[in-house]
């Protein structure tokens, strides 16, 4: 059968199931309770770039010399992490370089240390990570339980696994480890798949791209232009099971994960059946997205076009970029936002249960504003802390010249900012919470932390081939919060996979899970925030920590950093974190 037929066919046959797959979830899915209204938006709540303030003085550089090479529209991702331990959230930017060949300016990723005065210091040379590399994305873990984050940056060619030393120091472990993956790699996430104790790397990976197999591609009939993924052959994601010794094992394979037509952009973990054993979900480009149930054997199974995540509404696949998976409505399950190509809309999958999504984007405010945008980077993330998970999207298009073709769709684009107001309703503020974020940039990767540890969350986006935007959240913590620091053992340090639940007036609240990796090739900040809007305190905390073990906790006060031990329980409590002595070399 002629390959185009077979793939009408397919999609036809995807959109069929589809359409049989919603109507059953509407019929027989009971209504959810309606919430309560959120609290009214914090007048003075603004977004201010404090990038230079800051002294953060990193720019991005994808080589572009006029070849237009694929890679060239990909980078950059970053992470929050604690990298020196100290309680405050560092910056590791993610950067390429030039093409060999081609002159210019060193461009090394880069490590920006938090003073804890509100300004970074650059300590990228004396760190081990000022390396020559074409750098796509980073995830953020501690693969051998040490007590500090170590560092893992997707590559064109060979991915780096940085091991943290302590002092600000990180020494390429990448041979001994065996996780160099050698393909054109682009997001990556941490996860404990066997709840062993040790956490496993899932590696996302694109296309099979050299420079000696470029295209020539183009949008006008007369200039090259950008290729788009459809023009290349997929890459299989690389699965690394850890195996507690400071080695990995691929288990690609053997855990049922290999796929060759994958195009991975994004990945992000998703404990969508609420048994307590981390899925996980991947966002491919042009290819159909995969949701890939864990079987609790070692294996998974992929269901996500059974499960309605594979295509749109149409059956057809779109171009997802970056995705995040949290419990928005209040349903008690996680629920999808993914981040597509122009005219394709954002995403918002909602888990409806019993394993099937609906995509409600297309009738809500979110997918009549991301119409034209083309969104990398997407996340939950509660910025007014009022209690409901609002949604954060960077974009930015690939086709430095899509005005040539398409005039209402630019190169660079604002982001948006979807404040949740309860009931699956979302308004777009993007213009209500200052300037910082209208300005429109080439967006790729984003972030979520507090650096500055005053409550509320802070922003970081990276622009391709320019300088990243560090955004103060200035007014969010009117309301009030909590912040919880989790410690495993015997699960993994990083708690990464436990989910915590608030238990508010004596019963089950909002709740949130500790995750690596999610976005688009970027981390946010490990510590968990709760906006709790007007509350004081809750009645307590549940914890089911990764390796399935369930630990209570007393009664917390509100704006508080609580820090919890596996098996100890709360063993710091502090109402604001306070600059610590430092040990890093001079």
């Amino acid at each position: 059968m002629p390959g185009p037929l077979r793939r009408s066919l397919l999609l036809l046959a995807a959109s069929a199931l589809a359409t049989v797959v919603s109507a059953q979830i509407r019929t027989v899915t009971k209504p959810q309770p309606a919430r309560a209204a959120a609290s009214p938006a914090v007048p003075s709540m603004t977004f201010t770039d404090v990038t230079r303030a800051a002294g953060i003085r990193f720019r991005h550089t994808n080589g572009a010399f006029g070849e237009k090479y694929l890679p060239e529209t990909l980078g950059s991702g970053v992470a929050f992490l604690d990298a020196d331990a100290d309680g405050w959230q560092d910056l590791f930017f993610v950067n390429s370089t030039h093409w060999p060949g081609q002159k210019g300016l060193p461009s090394r990723s880069a490590l920006y240390r938090n003073r804890g005065d509100g300004t970074f210091e650059d300590i990228t040379v004396r760190s081990g990570l000022d390396v020559d590399l074409y750098g796509i994305g980073v995830a953020a873990a501690d693969y051998d339980s040490d007590d500090d984050v170590d560092l893992y940056v997707t590559v064109l060619g060979r991915n780096r696994l940085f091991r943290n030393d302590g002092g600000g120091r990180f020494a390429d472990v990448t041979s001994r480890a065996g996780v160099g993956d050698p393909g054109l790699s682009t997001c990556a996430v941490f996860v404990d798949y066997d709840r062993d104790g040790d956490v496993d790397l899932f590696v996302c990976n694109y296309v099979t791209w050299s420079i000696e197999t470029d295209l020539h591609c183009t949008l006008d009939g007369k200039r090259k232009s950008y290729c788009t993924p459809e023009s290349y052959k997929g890459q299989s994601a690389t699965f690394y099971r850890n195996r507690g010794d400071g080695t990995f094992e691929d288990v690609t394979r053997a855990a049922m994960l290999y796929d060759p037509t994958s195009k991975a952009l994004g990945a992000t973990l998703i404990d969508f059946d609420g048994d307590s054993w981390m899925d996980l979900f991947v966002a491919n480009d042009t290819e159909p997205n995969k949701l890939y149930r864990n079987e609790r054997n070692g294996t998974f199974t992929e269901i996500g076009v059974v499960a309605g995540v594979a295509f749109n509404e149409a059956g057809v696949a779109r171009a997802g970029m970056g995705v995040d998976a949290a419990d928005y409505d209040g349903s008690g399950r996680p629920s999808l936002v993914i981040g597509n190509f122009s005219n394709e809309m954002m995403a918002l999958y909602t888990n409806e249960g019993n394993g099937l999504f609906i995509d409600e984007a297309p009738a809500t405010t979110i997918g009549r504003a991301t119409l034209l945008t083309l969104t990398f980077a997407c996340f939950f993330f509660d910025y007014d802390l009022d209690g409901f998970l609002d949604i954060f999207a960077a974009n930015g298009h690939v086709a430095d010249d899509i005005e040539t073709v398409q005039p209402n769709v630019k190169y660079a684009q604002p982001a948006h900012l979807f404040r949740n107001l309860g009931g699956r309703r979302f308004e777009e503020v993007t213009g209500k919470v200052g300037r910082a974020l209208t300005l429109p940039v080439v967006g790729r990767g984003a972030a979520y932390g507090d650096y500055d540890n005053d409550g509320d969350l802070d922003l970081v986006i990276t622009t391709n081939n320019g300088p990243p935007r560090l955004l103060r959240n200035d007014g969010g913590n009117a309301n009030n919060w909590l912040r919880l620091l989790l410690r495993g053992s015997p699960s993994n340090r990083d708690a990464i996979g436990a989910k915590v639940q608030l238990v508010v007036d004596g019963k089950p609240g909002p709740w949130k899970v500790v995750k690596s990796g999610s976005s688009y090739a970027s981390q946010s900040e490990l510590p968990l925030t709760f906006g709790l809007g007007r509350r004081t305190q809750v009645s307590g905390a549940r914890i089911t920590w990764p390796d399935g073990q369930v630990e209570s906790l007393p009664a917390l006060k509100a704006n508080r950093v609580v820090t919890v031990e596996q098996g100890r329980g709360v063993v710091r409590s502090e109402r604001l974190l306070v600059r610590r002595e430092q040990s890093l070399p001079s």
